[in-house]
């Protein structure tokens, strides 16, 4: 198995995460990047920015998406920011500054001195890319580069968002050029908190990525409004022709333990507190939204018992935005928990992207019409891996099967936009689990659909959710002169948007 000396890990981690800041003062006696070869600070690396993923992420994407509500009979819930869409530059503000930051770490081994760490590079170019996505998705455009030079450039310039994703895809296509044609790199083995040195399943995990970084300009390209992405991801299509993409899921562990509530898997950490047994404020805080209850109860999912705790059999929700009975709402006094198959124990995976959501991206990009193959056995097979990630008991051809004559949640049946929709439904109901939310609530907004699904019954600021984040208010402190005019983020998205 794929695991490091847990210690070992948090103390590179530590000190790594501080790198390119302006700490001026160091001590002869201390290690510095320059002294630290790629296979030491590989697992500190990848681990640094995920965090933010599971936690912040996954919140905002789960609420966003209408998936969670709060326990409002047991929480005063008055209008939340993420009810209301009253967001400023300080909402979930960790969401760019946590990748921003803890990217250096995989920047440093990617300019590293040391030679034949060809496979490290190849592997900190992945990483990097799948987190400059999610900031060039969220944000619009962004310092990247002039991004991680430390003292040398402390105030690095915005690049545009296209810029930065034609770049993404380059970096990935060197990933997989340095795999195949470094003969005389070193070995990658437990340092690798993701697949454990096999270079094969980086490979994978690259050309998925292209697929999502490509599927994410479709809508675009689709539209006629932008000759150069209706080109550029035709021909991108035809290169990717043929690849291998993720066949499992793409998790890191770095050897999470319960020896302290730092080395746990840190969703499970912010759930429970330090004895395993109790559970937090967050737990406590969120349960299952109605509109999810009613989703997975109505098709009798397989997987609702494993996303949230049953009671008489069914997943009991809240509306977004209701109070409790005495406070004059409609709320069930008992509302469902998140289920066993989300929180397994302080040494669980993070998942970094499920087998389901490769399998749904090759789904539509099929249906499109851009990957050869059959977008129903991609699909078929998507809700199956869904169902093997979460353990399920039941075995999901009878759900599969019933699912597929419901148009906008199953493939079978419904116009070409209503396949697309199932796809979409599919991943929130996969990805909702243990991955990364933010990524549905992403793909709602390219494919139109985010305004589909319902806000909280309370008043909001806005007509419709914000289809960009602001950037925040550590930027305008720090680097003001270089932050751009961003626009209405209530009307427009990245540069991908077509709406």
């Amino acid at each position: 198995m794929k695991k490091i000396k847990i210690l070992a890990l948090f103390a590179f981690l530590s000190f790594m995460s501080c790198d390119n800041y302006l700490d001026i003062n160091d001590s002869p006696n201390n290690a510095t990047k320059a002294d630290i070869t790629p296979d030491l600070a590989l697992a500190a690396a990848q681990t640094s920015s995920y965090a933010n993923v599971t936690t912040s992420m996954n919140f905002l994407g789960n609420l966003f998406m209408n998936n969670w509500g709060y326990d409002v009979n047991a929480f005063a819930v008055t209008n939340p920011a993420e009810f209301s869409y009253a967001i400023d530059n300080n909402f979930y503000a960790a969401i760019w500054n946590t990748p921003m930051r803890s990217t250096a770490n995989l920047s440093n081994i990617i300019n590293t001195s040391f030679p034949n760490y060809e496979n490290h590079i190849a592997i900190a170019k992945v990483c990097k890319a799948y987190y400059f996505q999610i900031l060039v998705d969220m944000y619009g455009d962004i310092p990247y580069s002039q991004a991680h030079l430390g003292v040398a450039d402390i105030t690095p310039a915005y690049d545009g968002a296209k810029s930065v994703y034609r770049d993404l895809y380059a970096q990935l296509e060197d990933a997989i050029n340095l795999i195949d044609n470094s003969p005389s790199a070193k070995a990658v083995g437990a340092e690798d908190a993701v697949f454990g040195g096999d270079m094969a399943k980086w490979k994978q995990f690259a050309n998925t990525l292209k697929l999502r970084l490509l599927m994410r300009q479709v809508d675009l390209a689709e539209a006629g409004t932008d000759s150069e992405t209706t080109t550029y991801v035709a021909d991108k299509f035809v290169a990717l022709a043929g690849s291998t993409f993720l066949n499992s899921d793409a998790t890191l562990n770095p050897g999470y333990s319960d020896i302290r509530t730092d080395t746990r898997n840190p969703f499970w950490n912010i759930m429970y507190a330090a004895d395993n047994t109790t559970v937090s404020g967050f737990y406590r805080q969120y349960k299952a939204s109605k509109r999810n209850a009613d989703n997975l109860n109505s098709t009798s999912d397989p997987r609702r018992g494993r996303l949230f705790t049953l009671i008489g059999g069914n997943v009991v929700g809240v509306l977004q935005g209701d109070n409790s009975v005495v406070n004059g709402g409609t709320a069930p006094a008992t509302l469902s928990s998140f289920g066993p198959g989300v929180l397994i124990g302080p040494s669980q995976d993070a998942y970094m992207m499920s087998y389901a959501e490769s399998l749904l991206l090759q789904a539509e990009a099929v249906h499109r019409g851009y990957l050869a193959g059959s977008a129903q056995s991609l699909f078929d097979a998507a809700i199956t891996a869904s169902c093997t990630q979460l353990g399920t008991t039941t075995a999901p051809a009878t759900y599969i099967g019933s699912i597929n004559g419901t148009p906008g949640k199953g493939y079978g049946s419904g116009t070409y936009a209503q396949k697309i929709e199932a796809i979409m439904y599919q991943k929130n109901i996969a990805l909702q689990g243990t991955s990364n939310v933010l990524e549905v609530f992403i793909e709602y907004t390219r494919t139109g659909l985010i305004d589909s699904v319902p806000g909280s019954i309370l008043p909001a600021t806005q007509a419709n959710r914000p289809r960009r984040l602001l950037y925040p208010t550590s930027e305008y402190t720090s680097n003001s002169a270089n932050v751009p005019a961003q626009g209405n983020v209530f009307a427009t998205g990245s540069f991908w948007y077509a709406y």
